[in-house]
């Protein structure tokens, strides 16, 4: 039977089909979905985020190896049954690109790095409004909000969607974090949001520490 130690290298190297393999091996010899997750997928992920700060890996590689777990996690989520999984979430995040901004790929970086910090990811796209964000918090009942803005036109449109979130009298029952190429600690402070991250690794650390 396959290792936890393989797994993690496989993910790490960003080699779906392995981890694929690994995983149906390691279900197969008795190891239970709920266990594969916390010992093999998320330590080479946490790997991965060490290394990406350190610049000993870059955006691809990073990208390659979410792509990897995320397989893993295909295979074993759907096998975990009832409150399982979501007793193994670290939280549950909403994110989104603001309204006018179509940039796709810094967001959905963040959004496989959170769901390889063990968080539930929905992610409602790019170009969205401020109402839909605040039907998302409605709705999902998330712990953070993430909102993303590449262009410098579009980023004052978060503070649009703190103020829509506090007239829906939701803002103090979601974090909000921002984030983006533009984006600085002292404008996240002026617009009121919780926290700011300058990249996905940063931005699960973030997250944590919001959640604790």
């Amino acid at each position: 039977m396959a290792s936890y130690e393989e797994l993690q290298e496989s993910v790490i190297t960003g080699q779906k089909d392995k981890v694929e393999g690994i995983a149906n091996s390691l279900l197969d010899g008795g190891i239970k979905p709920r266990e594969i997750i916390p010992k093999g997928l998320l330590p080479g992920m946490s790997v991965v985020g060490q290394r990406f700060k350190t610049g000993e890996m870059f955006i691809p590689e990073v990208i390659a190896s979410a792509a990897a777990m995320n397989r893993g996690l295909e295979i074993l989520k759907p096998l975990i049954v009832g409150n399982e999984l979501s007793d193994m979430s670290a939280g549950k995040v909403v994110i989104g690109t603001v309204q006018g901004d179509v940039h796709n790929i810094g967001k959905s970086l963040v959004g496989m790095m959170m769901e390889s910090g063990g968080f539930t990811v929905m992610d409602i796209g790019i170009d969205v409004p401020a109402d839909k964000f605040v039907e998302a918090v409605e709705e999902e009942k998330p712990n953070i909000l993430g909102l993303s803005a590449l262009l410098t036109t579009t980023i004052p449109l978060m503070k649009d969607v703190i103020e829509a979130l506090k007239r829906s009298n939701l803002r103090d029952k979601v974090h909000v974090m921002v984030g983006g190429a533009p984006i600085t600690q002292e404008f996240a402070d002026s617009i009121g949001a919780d926290a700011y991250a300058a990249d996905a690794v940063s931005a699960v650390d973030k997250a944590k520490q919001l959640m604790s």
